[in-house]
């Protein structure tokens, strides 16, 4: 029994090389440090001893989930923002007024810009991007000021970058930066991040293989380029060791990473250690759930294989447990939370990002309810009303010199439809009751004007209850949610559905979607279900060691 490791000596060491990481990080002097960081390697921990015993501390992240947690663990040690929170906070500082954010103004002057100029301009990448010399930047700011100078997510940073360009003694100073989520930032994101790094030390902190939001012309780049080039000023670290996930999940995150980059793929690609995490109360689990569950099911069949699972686990565990499904799609997601609710279980929570999308009148009106006056408040709903040659007529009227306001502009008859439909919507507002027109027009408006009932008798009744679920795990907290929207998310038990090729990878295999299921994969604490609802074989599966693979 020479060669018999002693447990309680294994985990010392475990404790005391993952504090070694931990400290080296501590005890350097840069004031600029890059610290590249797997699925629950512990950055939380990283982010309190940093900024303990210091006064004034941002901390900053893309991910609102993120933000969250961030603002929790971190309470009464910094100032947790997203980024685009922070921006409109310190630009309206700057400017010396409130600033208030409509997601989709930059698509709404995106359709501006087809009728007025017959051009069809990506706004929100000219911004993304930092293209400051387009042309187009100055047709951008004479809309929003036409609209109210709001803004959108894109050009509250846009423009908060460029007055601190201009006005550098203007950058706040805090004793220590923390951004999160690195890899996710953009070019004019990260030119935030430079302006703030040259007056206040500043940790950033991210992995290349969970770059996910591309659509917003995020780079792993920006990572890479800081941890691999010294003229960067940056001193690289890593934290390598997973306390999240069991040791068939760590094994099978790397075995995905092997075989992409056997295959070509994830080029220029961070080299880095992930390693389980050595510890007796995740050994325990680990030896509990040796593998990774996969099976083929109709699509049909995933609701009821879910419940099943989750009343054997509370069968198995006899106590609480939190349930995260990760669906590639809003409709499979959305689908799965109806049946599973149909099925009795009463904590489901249901995340659906929209990310850009056209405004709708239900979101021009609520801009109406807060000023009746709203240039952009009367163009969304005149795009809702309006036949197509009425709006655009009214919207070339705007774009003249001294142009009148939009409501001036519309017909008598869509005046006539806003204040009917405002006053219903500030009849609900106000919690008072509906009458049959009142419910015509919330229907109108794409909304259910009997919701608030059933609610109401489910809650008094206990309806609810009376689904197939058992009472044991009828208050199972569950999260549903797309593999984009689950960054940041974490649970013990993960199901990731309908995974299949088809829906996964679709037309081809890139570095995104390799991306994408790394972070799905590494969302589980405990144990992980691959359900697919194809017949054939998918790639991500062929990548796994299949000694890590086992039918539930």
């Amino acid at each position: 029994m020479e060669n018999a490791v002693d447990p309680a000596r294994k985990y010392e060491k475990a404790k005391a090389d993952r504090s070694k990481y931990v400290e080296d990080i501590l005890k350097s002097k840069s004031r600029k440090k890059v610290v590249v960081a797997g699925p629950g390697t512990g950055k939380t921990f990283l982010f309190k001893e940093i900024l303990r015993d210091k006064n004034r501390c941002l901390t900053l992240t893309f991910v609102n989930s993120l933000v969250e947690d961030l603002s929790l663990e971190l309470n009464g040690l910094s100032e947790v923002r997203t980024l685009h929170s922070f921006a409109r906070s310190l630009l309206s500082g700057l400017i010396g007024k409130n600033i208030t954010i409509v997601p989709s103004l930059p698509d709404v002057i995106r359709e501006d810009a087809k009728i007025l100029v017959n051009e069809d301009v990506d706004f929100n990448r000219l911004f993304h991007e930092r293209d400051d010399e387009n042309a187009f930047i100055e047709f951008y700011g004479k809309r929003k000021c036409y609209y109210g100078d709001c803004y959108g997510y894109s050009d509250v940073i846009f423009d908060t970058v460029q007055f601190l360009e201009t006005n550098p003694d203007k950058v706040p100073v805090y004793d220590q930066v923390v951004v999160d989520e690195f890899q996710d930032f953009n070019r004019l994101e990260v030119s935030l991040i430079d302006l703030l790094a040259e007056k206040s030390p500043v940790l950033l902190v991210g992995d290349d293989d969970q770059a996910l939001y591309d659509f917003k012309s995020a780079s792993s780049e920006h990572i890479r380029k800081r941890h691999d080039y010294e003229a960067e000023g940056y001193e690289r670290f890593c934290l390598p060791f997973c306390s999240r996930s069991t040791r068939v999940i760590v094994g099978a995150a790397n075995d995905i990473i092997e075989a992409a980059v056997k295959g070509g793929f994830l080029q220029g690609r961070i080299a880095k250690p992930y390693v389980y995490f050595d510890d007796e109360a995740k050994d325990k689990v680990s030896d509990r759930y040796p593998t990774i569950s996969y099976g083929h099911l109709f699509a049909a069949q995933i609701p009821w294989f879910i419940r099943d699972q989750i009343s054997k686990i509370a069968l198995d565990l006899k106590s609480t447990f939190t349930v995260l499904i990760i669906s590639p799609t809003k409709i499979q997601s959305r689908g799965l939370v109806t049946t599973l609710r149909d099925k009795g279980f009463e904590k489901i929570e249901y995340d659906e990002k929209r990310w850009a999308r056209e405004p709708s009148l239900l979101d021009g009106l609520k801009i109406l309810l807060a000023d009746a006056k709203s240039n952009l408040g009367w163009r969304i709903v005149g795009k809702c009303l309006l036949e197509k040659k009425d709006f655009d007529s009214v919207l070339k009227e705007t774009a003249k010199e001294k142009a009148k306001h939009v409501h001036e502009l519309i017909g008598s008859e869509c005046k006539l439809q806003v204040k009917e439909l405002r006053a219903v919507l500030q009849q609900l507002k106000d919690d008072k009751p509906i009458d049959e027109d009142g419910i015509k027009a919330i229907k109108k408006l794409g909304l259910d004007p009997y919701k608030r009932m059933r609610d109401s008798l489910a809650e008094e009744f206990d309806l609810e209850s009376q689904g197939f679920a058992e009472a044991a795990v009828r208050k199972i907290p569950i999260r549903a949610t797309t593999i984009e929207s689950s960054k940041g998310l974490s649970a013990d038990y993960v199901f990731i559905t309908h995974f299949d090729d088809q829906y996964l990878i679709k037309q081809s295999l890139t570095d995104k979607v390799i991306c994408n299921f790394l972070v799905a994969l590494t969302r589980a604490r405990n144990k992980v279900f691959l359900i697919s609802s194809k017949q054939t074989e998918p790639t991500f599966l062929k990548w796994i060691k299949k000694e890590r693979i086992k039918s539930p």
